[in-house]
């Protein structure tokens, strides 16, 4: 799924969905040029992305490492207190990133 929305820094786009719809090279024209004020990008093509590729040092956009999903607030609330109590005691957390796959 992917969205332009109204934030309050003007036109944002954000991404999470699949395949080659999102032109690279075009996102990156039009938030340099001020057509786009930002974006989260989800997903990306290859993924994970090289470790040259622009959009990890682009200022205006986001990434996340493919974790965009449906949440309910009541699991999701409990995942968060898990996570706490996890952290708090010096043990792994659920979902925790490895930064070494390089996203």
């Amino acid at each position: 799924m992917t969205g332009i929305t109204q934030s309050i820094f003007g036109q944002a786009l954000i991404n999470c969905g699949r395949g080659g719809h999102l032109v690279q090279d075009d996102l990156l024209w039009a938030l340099d040029t001020g057509q786009l004020s930002q974006a989260v990008l989800d997903v990306t093509t290859p993924e994970p992305l090289p470790a040259d590729h622009p959009f990890w040092d682009h200022s205006l956009i986001a990434l996340t490492p493919h974790i965009a999903s449906s949440s309910r607030a009541a699991t999701g609330g409990e995942m968060i207190l898990k996570n706490i109590m996890q952290y708090e005691n010096g043990m792994e957390m659920i979902g925790e990133i490895d930064r070494s796959f390089g996203y």
